[in-house]
């Protein structure tokens, strides 16, 4: 018989193919008011569930007592409660490397996007407000040959230190956990404190994963140490922001601007102080947000799915405690 497991979310034919071949499959496009009573049903006899943004911790585990395996479509998985995943035997997949390139287009793109102010600019053409040579109140700032901070040299954040330094002759400074000799070595990239990052970097690019160690670790102090020219660009997760304390700083002129991809409530309520402010760059959580990178997370989280149910050791399996069986 073949295992039971849960997709909910969108993936491409050819990918629920390849789960088809082994499994039985339980399909979801999505999961909201009207299918998740629907899922919580089907998950009490499920082994495996594939997707994005569940949040899967002790009270979920309790109704899917023959789980074996949850598969994270995305690299982040804050919304896994990895020591009761672990402390049941249930492994825990994620789909890290795959999308490195594509984010760090994405980011380095709002880095650009907010230097020059192009999102402001393309409104003001399109509005008619373009009826003569463009004023000095309207300019932007360089982006080559200044120094950027990358707090998270992980792979993406090596991505976005290649783009900076080959493509744009910029100085790179980074705080990590640990050093990145890749990065140093290839980039010229500088190891140094979270603070001495802050003060010194004409942007400042957060990239860091969301644990609790790093909710918020943009906070008031943090944005007081940057320089009131600096643009700050987030790209990790928005709880690793304090919102409030953003808002704060460019209201205060504390920072120049910030190009933002995610935020703490997503959607984002429309009455946000962020989306009223001309020097702020909004996206809508769209890093990895290609046709050909989505394909290859859903791919490779399939193949996690796949391997697991079949005793084999999940190629990017995140609890290494928990082997397959």
């Amino acid at each position: 018989m073949k295992p039971k497991v849960i997709v909910y979310k969108k993936v491409d034919k050819k990918v629920l193919d390849y789960i088809q071949n082994t499994c039985e499959v339980v399909y979801f496009e999505k999961l909201d008011s009207q299918t998740y009573p629907i899922f919580l049903k089907e998950l009490k006899d499920a082994q495996g569930i594939l997707g994005s943004g569940l949040k899967v911790d002790k009270e979920l585990l309790n109704q899917a007592p023959h789980l074996k395996i949850v598969c994270n479509t995305s690299v982040g998985y804050d919304n896994l409660n990895i020591s009761e995943l672990t402390k049941q035997g249930i492994m825990a997949t994620n789909t890290p490397d795959v999308l490195n390139e594509t984010v760090a287009d994405s980011i380095f793109g709002l880095l650009l996007s907010t230097a020059r102010r192009m999102p402001e600019l393309d409104c003001w053409v399109k509005t008619g407000q373009w009826e003569s040579n463009l004023e000095e109140k309207w300019f932007g700032v360089d982006v080559h040959h200044k120094k950027l901070g990358i707090i998270g040299m992980g792979g993406i954040g090596t991505a976005i230190a290649k783009r900076a330094h080959l493509g744009f002759d910029m100085e790179i400074v980074y705080h990590n956990r640990s050093r990145n000799e890749d990065a140093e070595q290839k980039y010229g990239a500088t190891y140094c404190s979270m603070e001495d990052l802050l003060k010194q970097s004409d942007f400042v690019c957060l990239m860091t994963p969301l644990t609790p160690k790093t909710e918020k670790i943009m906070g008031k102090r943090e944005f007081e140490l940057m320089k009131d020219t600096a643009i700050f660009i987030n790209g990790s997760r928005g709880k690793t922001v304090d919102e409030d304390a953003l808002i704060h700083a460019l209201q205060m002129g504390e920072i120049l601007a910030a190009g933002l991809d995610v935020f703490v409530q997503e959607p984002i309520k429309l009455d946000n102080p962020l989306l009223s402010m001309k020097n702020v760059v909004t996206l809508p959580h769209i890093g990895s947000a290609t046709y050909e990178t989505r394909l290859k997370m859903a791919t490779l989280a399939a193949t996690n799915l796949v391997a697991g149910l079949q005793g084999e050791i999940p190629a990017t399996l995140i609890n290494r405690e928990v082997k397959s069986k």
